[in-house]
């Protein structure tokens, strides 16, 4: 079991959610304010996405993220940034041709990826650490081994730390192939991804074995997502590991009762410490993972 727990909050994502929920912050107004509103609810590090304020759609744009974190750190909210580094990997096949891309396709190379990274020096970046079918659509999200090892390096470079994202045991061997290369500096950090299709399932059994799976002395944390992430968040402690929520992964705090990022975190905050263990502040976290005060 982990006593000294680290929440991350995901604060808005990319998905389709914005016409689910009023909670789901659209603006870098609004990303800044659920970024803050977690960390006033007990989250150690805050997960962000940038969203097009016109559509509400993900957005890459480096301008949307260099405001957003500025805004953030602005404030004096010691909350520790995470910013994607997951938009630019989307193809859709063309339905006529399907060795072209098709509508839906937003495809870029690594350095591209890494653009408001480089512009914004967050703490960590995310590192998406493989391929896979993403829903039931034509959509495929690629995350190609020299790319990754790219962004990697250039993140080492910036002195940013990969959250080393995976979606199944295939992608933690790729990810500890990225450690065994010294593309990432000790100790890594793994984000346990579970329950997105088509991706592992979010249950006991999958997040043991994907523990089992990550190197000696790895950091870590786990997440599900839908009614599965309040069980995946004390499944995760008991595991010895850190946790995600936020509504990138979840809009319910209960069946029917929409959520915000405050709330999701406080309901974290509960179960972590009725397990009997301690949440983390900013400045603990930051100790833990090792990251520059």
């Amino acid at each position: 079991m982990n006593n000294d727990v680290i929440i991350t909050c995901a604060v808005t994502g990319a998905g389709d959610t914005t016409s689910k929920s009023k909670y789901v912050p659209v603006t870098p107004e609004q990303v800044a304010n659920a970024a803050i509103e977690a960390a006033n609810a007990g989250a150690a590090v805050a997960h962000i996405h940038v969203r097009d304020p016109k559509t509400g759609d993900g957005s890459r744009d480096t301008a949307l993220f260099k405001e957003t974190v500025d805004r953030v750190r602005d404030s004096g909210c010691e909350v520790i940034i995470n910013l994607t580094a997951g938009m630019g990997g989307d193809w859709v096949p063309d339905v006529e041709n399907p060795s072209m891309p098709g509508p839906g396709t937003d495809m870029i190379g690594p350095e591209e990826r890494l653009a408001h990274v480089i512009e914004c020096l967050p703490d960590i970046c995310s590192l998406d650490c493989g391929t896979m079918n993403f829903g039931n659509g034509n959509n495929t999200y690629i995350n190609t081994a020299p790319y990754l090892r790219t962004m990697a390096s250039i993140a080492q470079e910036l002195g940013v730390k990969p959250e080393l994202e995976v979606f199944d045991l295939g992608q933690i061997r790729l990810a500890r192939a990225l450690i065994d290369e010294g593309l990432i500096d000790l100790p890594p950090m793994f984000q346990i991804c579970l329950g997105i299709p088509w991706g592992a399932g979010a249950d006991t059994e999958t997040m043991t074995a994907m523990k089992q799976a990550l190197p000696d002395g790895a950091l870590w944390a786990g997440f599900g997502i839908g009614r599965t992430q309040m069980p995946m968040v004390a499944q995760a402690v008991l595991l010895g590991g850190n946790v995600r929520v936020g509504l990138e992964d979840n809009i319910y705090l209960d069946r029917g009762v929409l959520a915000s990022n405050g709330m999701l975190v406080e309901r974290a905050v509960e179960i972590i410490q009725k397990l009997g263990a301690k949440v983390l502040s900013p400045k603990q976290a930051r100790e833990k993972i090792g990251l520059k005060a």
